[in-house]
């Protein structure tokens, strides 16, 4: 009498598993599944092979019960029991997913035409979202990028495109993010990867780039020569105060030409010299 009750107890919890209250199928699918389930006893132990499915550690199955979705969540890992004629599923993976943006023709802010591509990353965090809100995942967040590229590129100036990288990427990832949530999808990190802008913008910047480096090659120059007449200036008065220090001067250039194994030796000579010279042989 005992294993009788038992057996009579576990009958009673399979039917309230698949009760139509529960399910909310109606009385046809309540029919529908109890002739499955019946089938499955009658066909057994050959129908557990088709009915017992297995679920990888990264996958999801989305299990429906003649079209709606089982207990409104996704099963796995592991084995899952699936009837035949009533129920069919769709397995998701939750792996991370690496897409490559194709390369998008924008105008920049500044009217400025440019090739731009990126990388995005995402995963999928709700397998039942994924599967009943959106046709195709992968290709919705795929074009859905895409679009967000040129938009949020579009509101940006050239200089600002090639020195924010960084900022227009977060921007890009908080715009996907928002509006995949829905599809069950978490974008993880939005990539730019490549700007291409037309050979005679690529000129013109060299252009410019090459005025700023010789301007600034002069100015340097010229803060150069500004110092170098102030140590002159200095030095000029010290040599003044001492009449000696000049011929001692003229000695140390010399050594220091001479070193250079130079066959012609320039040696400057004042021009108060020739003035006492030429007195000299005026008054001779």
């Amino acid at each position: 009498p005992t294993r009788q009750f038992h057996t009579h107890d576990y009958s009673t919890h399979l039917f309230l598993l698949h009760s139509p209250q529960q399910e909310g199928i109606g009385v046809c699918g309540w029919i529908l599944v109890s002739l499955s389930f019946l089938l499955v006893l009658i066909t057994f132990p050959v129908s557990i092979w088709a009915c017992i499915k297995v679920v990888r550690e990264y996958e999801r199955a989305v299990v429906f019960r003649l079209g709606r979705i089982l207990s409104k969540k996704a099963k796995g890992p592991g084995l899952i029991l699936v009837l035949p004629c009533t129920d069919t599923f769709t397995k998701v993976d939750l792996r991370t997913v690496t897409c490559k943006i194709p390369p998008q023709e924008i105008l920049t802010r500044d009217a400025v035409t440019a090739q731009v591509d990126g990388v995005v990353r995402y995963r999928i965090h709700s397998a039942v979202s994924a599967v009943a809100n959106v046709t195709d995942v992968h290709s919705a967040t795929l074009l859905l990028a895409q679009t967000t590229l040129r938009n949020v590129l579009g509101t940006q100036s050239l200089a600002q495109l090639l020195a924010g990288r960084e900022d227009i990427a977060h921007s890009i990832q908080a715009t996907l993010d928002s509006a995949t949530e829905q599809w069950g999808v978490t974008v993880a990190r939005v990539e730019i990867k490549d700007i291409r802008i037309p050979m005679a913008m690529q000129r013109a910047m060299a252009a410019e780039a090459e005025a700023a480096r010789e301007t600034k090659a002069k100015v340097v120059a010229a803060e150069g020569e500004r110092n170098a007449s102030k140590a002159l200036q200095k030095a000029s008065m010290v040599l003044s105060e001492s009449p000696a220090a000049l011929p001692l001067r003229y000695l140390q250039t010399l050594t220091a030409v001479a070193a250079q194994n130079n066959s012609t030796i320039v040696f400057p000579l004042p021009m108060n010299m020739f003035g006492s010279l030429g007195k000299k042989s005026t008054g001779g």
